[in-house]
């Protein structure tokens, strides 16, 4: 069974795919961005997968890639098109390549226009397509820089893209409307600049005629990418806490495990947000913790010593969830929350005060 995600970074309003292979726990990202390895590693983790390949549709301009980060993280290899000029990749595709994870692969397809190396992923059986900046939804890439080509590119999509079965469906790298997907059924018939009875004179007309800004980060998303998104030395985990061995989680929140927050001791303050019943009730509570509701958090954050990192706790780590984004708000850098709260603690035999024997 394929697993499937579509993931989004909004700041430049790039789509991340990942595809995984349930049987063999192995999987794929295309396009991923590198503000967001952290989300894209917690993902894997959650549903259990080994990201294989991390692939690029192209040399970016608008964002910087997270291939390097995450084959720092994972073990993961990059693989990008071998005209694209990049340097520190594991593998250089070329047309009619495969990339396998598991029992699944994708096969690449040159779609240059764009840039030189533009490619297009198709799923084995061509059931859905992922087009990078070639082929947008009702649009495509712009083509006045960086190699771009307009009848490169009508070519392209006429005889890589369309010819694939009518309800492929097809992933963009980008999209700036809201849109997720399209089909090539759909483009044909109605995208404005190659669809219909479109001519590659017409297309080119229309290309020369755009008018774009020049993207505004092509200056550092360029060269970044062309080495594969390797950070300058000692910014590989730039932002990253450094209190503690934490994880961070898909719903955005770092977590602590019990025997790592045992191992801080009084390094770290511990926040109880349960009700006063339930601190002193069965479960028991963390040796030193404090208690504050979390009602009442937001009104009494400024009792917490902001010099030290905080670790909230409630009974399943729900509510404690929710107590690290109230003190994220509340201006505090350095907070946790305790995973599975106290009923993983006392299931790994943590030291409790009070509760039942």
């Amino acid at each position: 069974m394929l697993i499937f995600r579509q993931l989004f970074d909004a700041s430049s309003s790039t789509y991340t795919y990942l595809l995984g292979d349930r049987l063999s726990g192995e999987a794929v990202l295309i396009d991923p961005v590198f503000e967001q390895t952290r989300r894209d590693a917690a993902l894997l983790y959650e549903l259990g997968l080994q990201l294989r390949w991390t692939l690029e549709t192209h040399v970016h301009a608008d964002h910087v890639t997270g291939a390097w980060l995450l084959r720092d993280r994972t073990g993961s290899r990059i693989a990008l098109s071998c005209h694209g000029g990049a340097k520190g990749a594991d593998r250089l595709l070329e047309h009619d390549d495969r990339v396998v994870f598991g029992e699944r692969y994708l096969e690449v397809r040159a779609t240059p226009g764009h840039t030189n190396g533009c490619l297009t992923y198709v799923l084995d059986d061509q059931s859905m397509a992922f087009t990078g900046d070639c082929l947008l939804i009702r649009g495509c890439g712009r083509t006045d820089f960086q190699q771009g080509d307009a009848a490169t590119m009508y070519r392209s999509v006429h005889e890589q893209i369309f010819p694939l079965p009518g309800n492929c469906l097809l992933y963009p790298a980008h999209d700036y409307r809201g849109l997720t997907v399209t089909s090539v059924d759909e483009e044909r018939a109605w995208n404005p600049r190659l669809g219909g009875d479109s001519s590659v004179g017409d297309f080119a007309g229309y290309m020369k005629n755009l008018g774009l800004p020049h993207p505004k980060k092509i200056d550092v998303a360029v060269p970044a990418n062309l080495n594969c998104g390797q950070p300058a030395e000692g910014l590989a985990d730039a932002g990253d806490p450094h209190w503690a061995a934490l994880t961070f989680t898909f719903g955005g929140i770092w977590e602590i495990q019990p025997h790592v927050l045992e191992e801080a001791g009084e390094r770290v303050q511990v926040i109880d947000v349960r009700q006063p019943e339930e601190f002193d009730g069965s479960l028991g509570h963390i040796r030193g913790a404090r208690l504050i509701p979390l009602d009442q958090l937001a009104a009494r954050s400024g009792d917490i010593d902001a010099g030290r990192p905080v670790v909230a706790v409630c009974r399943s780590g729900t509510r404690s969830a929710q107590a690290v984004v109230m003190l994220q708000r509340a201006g505090f850098s350095e907070v946790a929350n305790l995973a599975g709260g106290m009923l993983r603690w006392r299931a790994e035999g943590c030291a409790v005060e009070g509760g039942a024997a």
